[in-house]
């Protein structure tokens, strides 16, 4: 049996800044068991309108996250595709879907005791 490497702690958040213990400042983060990277929109065409893609998760999916918190920014202006939603849904992946402050506690919660990854958008 593989034992996957506990998710990185978000040590700071602030409007436009994200800090992950063992990296450099993110101004948008993906964070799953083992790692952190930038969450370059560009690459899967995400806009606040429709909101985070499926290609958003699939990393997180890929590095074994088992529960995965999505951030919504910090005036919730940040929509998740209902795509996104079913496909977490079909992989049997627990989601969590809030506020950018609330995202960041709750993934530091969960990260002590079940494998998660989670996308964090540190503005609007």
């Amino acid at each position: 049996m593989q034992t996957l490497a506990r998710s990185p702690r978000i040590s700071h958040v602030a409007w436009g800044r994200l800090e992950v213990e063992g990296y450099p400042p993110f101004k948008d983060a993906k964070v799953f068991p083992g790692g952190a990277s930038t969450w370059d929109w560009h690459k899967t065409g995400t806009h606040h309108v429709p909101g985070i893609q499926p290609a958003d998760v699939e990393e997180l999916i890929d590095r074994g996250a088992e529960t995965v918190v999505l951030s919504k920014g910090y005036w919730e202006r940040l929509q998740v595709c209902p795509q996104t939603l079913d496909l977490l849904a079909e992989q049997g992946i627990s989601v969590e879907v809030l506020q950018t402050e609330a995202a960041v506690e709750r993934f530091n919660e969960l990260r002590e005791r079940v494998p998660v990854g989670g996308l964090f958008h540190s503005t609007c």
